[in-house]
């Protein structure tokens, strides 16, 4: 009998790919695919309609009623869609109400099922809810501190969607955080966002296909039962590490244009992104076997293709694209790094930048050095006894880690190995929460308060040695 598949996101990027690769697989698979009903999306759909292994559920996430239909009778819940950015900038209460109350409707649903022991669930997180790693810490795994990029509202809705999941209850799930997606249009994307990419980051890829294809090979029988109830980086690993200048540049002579030419150097955000090389990302592609070819196979395939851009960008001097393509881009209202040098927008400066005296110390290309990131990984520290056996963890280990993060473990009991049941905390501020150990030992979770609290943060990491490992390297003196 042929799995059912509930997918969410299918006319996205990543869900197009991951429906794909499973209707590739009509032995084994059967879709219900959640759709929203605008003209766009529809057109997207419509190359797959008339398949006898897909039904299109024209639908919403933030419709508990939609949502129930799609999850009632489904073996696999795949979570891909949601709101991301940069159109996730623009709307911030939508994308809230899309992340965090998709996810909470998904989980609701499931938790209605007769048989929800048997079904499960893959939720898609991203490396966003790990903030700005910018070299010398561009290392990171699961566990580390989580941390919120200034202005980023994204990443707070899929870090509460996350913990939502996480603390469902649910005997089957998997949080797994992606990363940048390598797509072939990925270029056409002309956005302020583009310019909040600092040069001197870093970023572990995943190509659109890979991402499909591990979503896909999720769903097969051969999964082992430790899989699940984890979290997960998503990366290509090795092959798909790239420094961000060197990406840059490379992009644009895939496009038949010098970058440095069209674009200055201080337009550019130095800080207060997101991305990182992932030391841990091998362990989703034990499980997965999603992985094929390297950035640069990827890249020389999207030059193939862009033939016809190449050769009208040949035609166009790089002073014009310039002035009339990439500069209004950097100076859009609201958005554009330059809009706010132009009109001293002093928060936004000093998030991106440190501050204006920092911003006016950029160089230009000819005086910029491009610093190559170490490739040894530098391991951050997690508060507890990391080589004990899951199921040896105790409250002892709760409270090494909780006095790690300037806080404390306030139960006073907890079976060994139950990483599922919730415990009370306080965190160096004085809240009092509950959390799993999962989500704080193997999530990177803490306060969800000081979480949310990004103007705070200075203040937290003075009381929190774990949060201050991601936070104390990049203040500028």
């Amino acid at each position: 009998m042929k799995k059912i598949i509930f997918l969410t996101g299918a006319s996205g990027n990543m869900g197009q790919q991951t429906l794909k690769e499973l209707l590739n697989r009509n032995d084994r698979f059967f879709v219900v695919a959640l759709v929203l009903a605008t003209p766009k999306d529809k057109k997207i759909m419509k190359a797959y309609q008339g398949n006898e292994n897909l039904k299109i559920i024209w639908g919403d996430l933030t419709n508990y009623e939609d949502v129930l239909k799609g999850v009632s009778g489904a073996d696999y819940v795949l979570h891909v869609g949601g709101m991301v950015s940069p159109m996730a900038d623009y709307h911030p209460e939508l994308t809230t109400k899309v992340n965090v109350g998709g996810a909470k409707n998904i989980v609701k649903a499931i938790q209605a099922q007769s048989n929800k022991d048997d079904i499960k669930l893959i939720y898609i997180g991203t490396v966003a809810q790990t903030g700005d790693r910018n070299p010398p810490l561009h290392w990171g795994r699961t566990g580390d501190p989580l941390k919120i990029s200034k202005y980023d509202n994204y990443a707070v809705t899929k870090t509460i969607a996350e913990r939502e999941v996480i603390e469902s209850g649910l005997k089957y799930w998997v949080s797994l955080r992606q990363t940048g997606i390598l797509y072939p249009t990925i270029s056409d994307s002309l956005d302020p966002i583009m310019f909040h990419v600092p040069v001197q980051g870093v970023f572990e890829w995943a190509t659109v296909e890979d991402s499909g294809r591990l979503m896909a090979n999720a769903c097969e029988d051969n999964i082992p039962e430790e899989f699940w109830r984890r979290v997960y980086n998503i990366g290509g690993g090795e092959k798909f590490r790239t420094f961000n200048y060197d990406f840059l540049t490379r992009s644009g002579k895939s496009s038949g244009i010098d970058a440095t030419k069209i674009f200055d150097l201080n337009w550019f955000a130095t800080q207060n992104f997101h991305g990182q090389w992932y030391e841990d990302s091998d362990e989703l592609e034990k499980y997965l076997k999603f992985r094929n070819g390297t950035v640069n196979d990827y890249m020389d395939a999207v030059s193939k293709q862009g033939k016809i851009k190449r050769f009208f960008t040949k035609l166009i001097p790089a002073s014009l694209l310039k002035k009339y393509v990439m500069k209004p881009i950097a100076f859009k209202k609201d958005y554009g790094t330059m809009d706010w040098v132009e009109h001293n927008n002093t928060k936004k400066i000093n998030a991106y930048f440190s501050s204006k005296q920092q911003w006016e110390q950029i160089p230009d290309w000819e005086n910029f050095t491009a610093v190559q990131p170490s490739k040894t990984p530098v391991r951050l520290l997690h508060g507890y006894d990391e080589k004990k056996p899951k199921a040896d963890l105790d409250l002892y280990d709760m409270i090494q880690a909780a006095e790690f993060r300037g806080g404390k473990c306030v139960s006073t009991a907890m079976d060994p190995g139950d990483l599922v049941t919730r415990l009370e905390w306080e965190c160096c501020l004085g809240h009092c929460f509950k959390a799993s150990p999962t989500l704080v030992l193997h999530g990177g979770h803490w306060c969800a308060t000081c979480l949310e609290d990004v103007d705070n943060y200075a203040e937290q990491a003075r009381q929190n040695p774990f949060f201050n490992q991601v936070w104390r390297p990049f203040q500028k003196q």
